[in-house]
């Protein structure tokens, strides 16, 4: 391992790529083990640091992706010229919000925190590549929501964690979840 590049070598797997790669998928592919996979991309990610590059890495259930800098965040949304919520409906950001800050849920559970049916501002979400769907695991029938690269990259997020004020909704959101059990 010391002779070789590896960092450099997954920061050109994840350039070429331009999408999430599974993090196990590399680690068995340059034959190291998830742990010191982690730590080359750490390494990566202070690089980028250090030389205040425009670039990062995003990782999200399991994946990483290749990615510009948040701090970026404001000039490259000017030279592609589109926000996010430019474009999008207050109901259209309202199921961002719900997915972002709740995910992964499925569309009952979305249309219940909402009051109000979702498929049509899910499916145009899912176009414009800011949510995922993907197999519900404990339903067949139904799939599960949840936020997409894009839309971290988007928003120069690194985790979902860096939402504003992530930690402290959630736990609101889980304290009035568990109200209900403690009752009774």
């Amino acid at each position: 391992m010391s002779d070789k590049n590896i960092k450099g070598e997954i920061e050109a797997i994840l350039f070429a790529a331009g999408e999430p790669v599974d993090v196990v998928q590399i680690a068995k592919f340059f034959g190291i083990s998830k742990k010191e996979m982690q730590e080359e991309l750490n390494g990566l990610r202070e690089e980028y640091s250090s030389k205040k590059s425009g670039l990062t890495i995003v990782e999200k259930g399991g994946k990483v992706q290749l990615s510009s800098a948040s701090e970026f965040g404001e000039v490259i949304m000017k030279f592609l010229k589109k926000e996010i919520g430019e474009e999008l409906s207050p109901a259209a950001l309202e199921v961002l919000a719900v997915v972002a800050y709740r995910g992964p849920l499925t569309r009952a559970q979305i249309e219940y925190i909402r009051g109000v049916n979702c498929s049509f501002t899910l499916r145009n979400l899912a176009m414009r590549g800011l949510v995922e769907r993907k197999d519900n695991p404990n339903d067949s029938r139904s799939y599960l929501y949840e936020i997409s690269f894009d839309f971290m990259n988007s928003l120069g997020l690194k985790k979902i964690q860096d939402l504003p004020e992530y930690e402290e909704l959630t736990n609101k959101i889980e304290k009035l979840v568990d109200e209900p059990k403690n009752e009774n």
